[in-house]
């Protein structure tokens, strides 16, 4: 596969004895992750049958593995005896270019994390893979909201262009991040059983604030919020 039909993301994580390292390849043409050879994803913690989140649509006689939990298993065991309070070095290399910040573990994990979810083959999380293509690492979550609305509106603007009925007042993307939201909780619930300390589960519960934030704006009309910096499009 040539280069330009792949999006990497590589995670360095400067600890004080130790240096850790994750490189993410997606492919372009559907956003879906690269597994490298070697990567130990069949194993028993993420088999479907235990795993399985209550509103998981995977038919478990076609699929014997959570795609999630196969994707996040290496990250969750490397980080498994960290607290997530933890301040370091994260830097994280990209196609177009280079971020670096001084921040708390769980910062860091749940940047990785908010790729590894979308790209993973799991139909809920897949739902997020728009978001992909402009990953924010260490994203706030006033940025997070204006990238997820931004980019929802956008697409519905392209149903309306073909001829569909377009969602303006995001509906769906309530139901998506409901659905997600779903998701997180067993997910953590889940790393539980593997994690010495927090620092997994504090990651994705960052993810999961993020998800029901997006669904509070939403639901009480706190979009206005934003209004004064887009002003300048509309007036």
């Amino acid at each position: 596969m040539a280069d330009e039909d792949i999006l990497f993301f590589k995670y360095r994580f400067m600890l004080p004895q130790e240096v850790k390292e994750f490189a993410v390849y997606l492919r372009k043409s559907d956003l879906s992750i690269i597994n490298q050879p070697g990567e130990e994803l069949e194993i028993e913690w993420a088999q479907l049958n235990n795993f399985a989140c209550p509103n998981c649509p995977l038919d478990k006689t076609a699929h014997k593995y959570c795609p999630v939990a196969q994707n996040l298993y290496r990250v969750i065991k490397e980080f498994g005896s960290f607290n997530s309070y933890e301040i370091v070095d994260v830097e994280v290399e990209t196609v177009s270019r280079k971020f670096q910040k001084q921040t708390a573990l769980q910062s860091g994990i749940s940047s990785l994390i908010g790729i590894l979810m979308p790209s993973s083959g799991c139909p809920i999380m897949g739902k997020l893979k728009p978001m992909l293509y402009t990953h924010l690492p260490f994203a706030s979550l006033d940025e997070t909201q204006t990238r997820v609305f931004s980019l929802y509106l956008l697409s519905q603007y392209i149903r309306f262009k073909k001829g569909f009925e377009p969602d303006w007042e995001m509906t769906n993307l309530i139901d998506i991040y409901d659905q997600i939201s779903i998701l997180n909780k067993n997910v953590s619930r889940q790393i539980v059983h593997l994690e010495e300390k927090d620092a997994g589960i504090n990651g994705l519960i960052i993810l999961n604030n993020f998800a029901e934030y997006v669904t509070f704006t939403i639901n009480e009309k706190l979009v206005d919020e934003i209004e004064f910096y887009v002003k300048g499009f509309y007036e």
